[in-house]
C-alpha cells in the first residue's frame, strides 16, 4: 500500500505485481538455499544440511518466521527503482539477494557459528553484536542494496535532468498519486512491527521471555511515534527557516514513523523506555537530513527507502551500543555487557564492526552484480515506456479505469432530462 501510494498513477500495477514477487521469489530462494546458508553449521555459511530445501527439517515455523524476515529485505529495493526497473533485473537481485547476499549477513550476526553472533560460545568482547530483529540485519541489507541500485540505475527521467540531460535548477518532485494508500500502508507497517520486534524473542512460555517481548512492544511504539513527530517537525522548522512558512508534510511524518520503527529494532529488547524515545527522535533527524543529501547527491529514491532503512539502520545499530542497558542484556542475551552510556564500549565496537561488515559484505557483491545487468540492458526499461507508464506498457493496460462516459450520450442525457423536467412543469401549471 505504500509503495502503491507513493508511485505515480501509471505505474501502480508494476510496483505491485513486484511486492507480490517479492513473497514468491523470497519463499522459494530462502527455501532453495537462503535458509541453509543462514542457519546451517559453517564459519561463513552454512554449506550443508537439513535446513536446504527443508531436507527432513521438521521445525517448520522456525523457517516461515525467518522467511518472512528475507523476504522483507528485497522489498526494501522496490520502492527504491520503481517506475524504472524492468521485471526481469527485479526478479534476478529478489532471488539472490533472499537466497544468498541476506543469508550470509545472517550467519554472520544470529548464527551461532557467526563471527560476530551474540550467540557464539565465545562472542566477541563478550556479547557479539546485538541486533535483536534486524535493523542492521534486515534494513541495513535491504536500504544498502537500494542504495547501490539506485546510483547504477539512475534517476527517473525529468526527476533531476531535462530532456537534453542539463541539470534543473531544482529537482523535479514526483507527487504521490494516494495519500491514502501511503497512510494505510504505514499503519500497517507499524502494526507489523510488532511482529518483527516482540515477535523475535521467540517464545513467550518460558520465563523471562513475555517480559522481553512486553519491552519490544513498549520501546517500539515509543520510538515509532518519536519519530513521526521529530521527522515532521524538524522539516517544518527547516522550511520555516529558509521560506518563512510552516508546513506540516504527511510523508515526512509518515516515514519518520517508518525510520524510528527501524532505529528501534536493533535494541528493541535492551534499551530502557526513555532511551527509545531518544533513539525516535533522532532517527527522525536522521531520514530528514539523509533524504535531502540523497536529493543533493542526485539519487532518485522513489519512497525513501535508503533514508528510512539504511540510514537509520546504521543508526539502530549505533544506537544499540550506546544505550543497552546490562539489566536488559542479562535478560534478553545472558550477557551484563552493555552500552557506552554505561561507561562500557566493547559493544559499540561490536555494532561499528557489524555495520562495516553489512556494507562492505552488500555493495562488494550487489554492485558488480548490478554493473552486469545493466551492460546486458536487463536493468532499465526504454525511455518511452517509461513515460508512457510500465502499467500500459507492461502488464496490459493501467491499473485505473479513467475512461468517461462518451459525451454524446451525456448530451442525450441532459436533453431527456431537460424534455421530461419541462413537461412536468407544464402538467403541474395545468
Amino acid at each position: 500500500m505504500l509503495c502503491a501510494g507513493s508511485v505515480r498513477q501509471k505505474n501502480v500495477k508494476n510496483i505491485m505485481l513486484k511486492n507480490i514477487l517479492d513473497a514468491c521469489g523470497g519463499a522459494l530462494g530462502y527455501y532453495a538455499i537462503g535458509f541453509g546458508v543462514a542457519y546451517e553449521g559453517g564459519t561463513f555459511i552454512g554449506t550443508s544440511g537439513p535446513r536446504f530445501f527443508l531436507n527432513d527439517y521438521g521445525n517448520y515455523i522456525d523457517f516461515f518466521f525467518q522467511f518472512t524476515f528475507a523476504a522483507t529485505a528485497a522489498t526494501i529495493v522496490a520502492g527504491t527503482v520503481a517506475e524504472r526497473c524492468k521485471m526481469g533485473a527485479y526478479l534476478c537481485y529478489s532471488i539472490f539477494l533472499t537466497a544468498f547476499v541476506y543469508p550470509v549477513v545472517v550467519h554472520a550476526i544470529w548464527n551461532g557459528d557467526g563471527f560476530l553472533s551474540a550467540f557464539a560460545e565465545e562472542p566477541v568482547r563478550g556479547v557479539g553484536m546485538i541486533d535483536f530483529a534486524g535493523s542492521g540485519v534486515v534494513h541495513m541489507t535491504g536500504g544498502a542494496t537500494a542504495l547501490v541500485a539506485a546510483i547504477i540505475l539512475g534517476p527517473r527521467i525529468g526527476r533531476f535532468y531535462d530532456e537534453d540531460g542539463n541539470a534543473l535548477d531544482k529537482p523535479h518532485d514526483f507527487p504521490p498519486h494516494s495519500v491514502a494508500l501511503q497512510v494505510l500502508g504505514t499503519f500497517i507497517l507499524w502494526f507489523g512491527w510488532y511482529g518483527f520486534n516482540p515477535g523475535s524473542t521467540l517464545a513467550i512460555s518460558p520465563s523471562g521471555y513475555g517480559d522481553v517481548a512486553a519491552l519490544c512492544a513498549v520501546t517500539t511504539t515509543l520510538s515509532a511515534a518519536t519519530g513521526a513527530v521529530s521527522a515532521m517537525f524538524t522539516d517544518t522548522l527547516i522550511g520555516f527557516i529558509s521560506e518563512g512558512e510552516a508546513e506540516y508534510d504527511l510523508s515526512m511524518c509518515m516515514n519518520g514513523c517508518l525510520s524510528g520503527l527501524v532505529g528501534i529494532t536493533a535494541g528493541c529488547s535492551v534499551v530502557e523506555p526513555w532511551a527509545a524515545v531518544l533513539i525516535g527522535a533522532i532517527a527522525g533527524i536522521v531520514y530528514v537530513f539523509s533524504s535531502k543529501l540523497l536529493v543533493l547527491l542526485k539519487i532518485d529514491d522513489a519512497v525513501d527507502a535508503i533514508p528510512v532503512h539504511f540510514f537509520n539502520g546504521i543508526w539502530g545499530c549505533i544506537a544499540t551500543g550506546l544505550l543497552a542497558a546490562p539489566r536488559h542484556t542479562d535478560l534478553a542475551y545472558g550477557a551484563t555487557n552493555c552500552g557506552l552510556f554505561y561507561s562500557n564500549a566493547n559493544l559499540l565496537v561490536n555494532e561499528l564492526l557489524g555495520v562495516g561488515f553489512i556494507i562492505l559484505w552488500v555493495v562488494g557483491v550487489m554492485t558488480p552484480f548490478f554493473f552486469g545487468l545493466n551492460m546486458l540492458g536487463m536493468f532499465r526499461v526504454d525511455p518511452l515506456e517509461e513515460k508512457v507508464g510500465l502499467d500500459i506498457s507492461h502488464h496490459k493496460g493501467a491499473a485505473y479505469d479513467l475512461t468517461s462516459p462518451d459525451q454524446v450520450d451525456v448530451d442525450v442525457l441532459a436533453e431527456k432530462r431537460a424534455t421530461a423536467h419541462g413537461k412536468e412543469t407544464f402538467a403541474d401549471a395545468a
